[in-house]
């Protein structure tokens, strides 16, 4: 395992990683991996006060600094606020994980104005919010990664989830282009695109419908959260400098 995370010039305990919609599901799962090895965790959440503090008890129990923020990221101001915080704490992130995001089921012909906004904010204007307000700390440094969480549905489409594919397919667009831009300063930007993963996304569906889809995956299963924030992990090693403007999807061979 790595002791150093920024091109050999900062210690893991000095290096902080924001993940945002971290309070349950993918993304406390990255928040406990990174905290596992002794970075400085900021946990995002927005209103699931108790579950973003349940997330930092564990990640403590590893020894790792631990800080919670709330905020609306489809705000620019209280993102700026989340900013001026982490900045008066020592914690302007190195590694910026854009977890936060919504899904959405249902026939397009049932998709209002207000429900398309609503998705299309959560899941792409905050990833672009925060990346913005995060990235100029990383292009000083000339050091960082960018690790935005997508989905399967972003790289395949799904039926009767068209909005919210989209805005995945949104998401992956963003990923590789702003993976050009920013290399030159040291800056990678990922995307993980996961399949089907146990999280309470999937609690729309039916066991029956849940048993059904297992058939289809080539590995049996739905993922486990802790599959993919290892490979998040991955992703934000300085070893994986050469990785950029990847979309990778752990899926279980259900889409190749």
């Amino acid at each position: 395992m790595s002791k150093l995370v920024t091109g050999g010039n900062k210690p893991i305990g000095e290096t902080t990683v924001l993940v945002t919609g971290a309070s349950r599901g993918i993304g406390a799962a990255i928040a406990e991996r990174f905290a596992m090895v002794g970075m400085n965790v900021v946990i995002h959440y927005m209103n699931s006060h108790e579950a973003a503090n349940d997330v930092a008890r564990r990640c403590m129990s590893h020894g790792a600094k631990v800080l919670t923020v709330t905020a609306d990221l489809k705000d620019k101001d209280q993102i700026s606020r989340v900013r001026d915080k982490l900045e008066s704490h020592g914690l302007m992130p190195d590694i910026l994980v854009n977890n936060a995001g919504i899904s959405h089921y249902g026939l397009l012909s049932d998709v209002t104005e207000e429900i398309w906004d609503d998705v299309m904010s959560t899941n792409l204007k905050s990833m672009f919010l925060c990346t913005q307000q995060f990235m100029p700390y990383m292009v000083a440094q000339r050091y960082g990664r960018i690790i935005n969480i997508s989905s399967i549905w972003g790289i395949s489409g799904a039926s009767c989830e068209v909005l919210y594919s989209a805005s995945k397919g949104g998401v992956n667009a963003f990923t590789k282009a702003l993976a050009k831009e920013l290399a030159p300063s040291g800056i990678t930007v990922n995307g993980v695109a996961p399949g089907a993963v146990d999280t309470s996304m999937m609690d729309h569906l039916e066991q029956e419908e849940i048993r059904m889809l297992e058939e289809e995956i080539p590995a049996g299963r739905l993922a486990r959260p802790d599959e993919i924030s290892s490979l998040v992990y991955f992703l934000a090693l300085p070893e994986s400098g050469y990785i950029n403007g990847q979309i990778i999807s752990p899926n279980g061979g259900w889409i190749t």
